[in-house]
């Protein structure tokens, strides 16, 4: 095996499957998923000597303009009629959503635990600094130091990957 070769099966080793469900989480068709997936990893490796950053955040990067490219240039072509009801969410927006989730979840579980729970109890469950106190059986000046540790903790590991404000 080349050199070549072994870059492109580590980075589908590492990240093909994560790539993947992004990728079918934005386009639901397994098919043009491998194929999104499969020019991601293409065009990656490519630049790879360019890339500054994180590894993954690019390659997410990457299917997302290409997920957007594929959208624009099949929005070039006259609308087959089909009968189905016309979505109004801009495709960009949503995988850029979804992109955002992706590293969100990513971003987390490379934080403690402790930390991790106290984040997710408060800005996902939107529970307050008593109920996130009585649900985590923590005293309320302990949830509040450790979320600021955690915001602390999670803007590092996002500029890490990659991740600009």
């Amino acid at each position: 095996m080349s050199l070549d070769e072994e870059v492109v099966a580590a980075i589908y080793r590492d990240h093909g499957a994560a790539l993947r469900r992004f990728v079918l989480s934005a386009c639901r068709d397994p098919y043009i998923a491998d194929d999104v997936v499969q020019e991601t990893v293409l065009r990656v490796w490519r630049q790879a000597p360019e890339i500054t950053g994180g590894l993954r955040s690019y390659l997410f990067r990457t299917a997302r303009n290409i997920m957007i490219d594929n959208y624009r240039r099949s929005q070039r072509r006259p609308a087959e009629a089909t009968g189905d009801p016309v979505d109004p969410v801009d495709p960009a927006e949503r995988v850029d959503e979804l992109l955002t989730r992706v590293l969100m979840e990513e971003a987390l579980l490379r934080l403690s635990a402790e930390h991790r729970d106290v984040l997710v109890a408060l800005h996902y469950r939107r529970y307050t600094v008593k109920e996130a106190s009585e649900k985590l059986n923590i005293p309320c000046g302990t949830v509040k130091s450790r979320a600021f540790y955690a915001v602390r903790a999670l803007r590092t590991i996002l500029d890490e990957m990659g991740v600009q404000r």
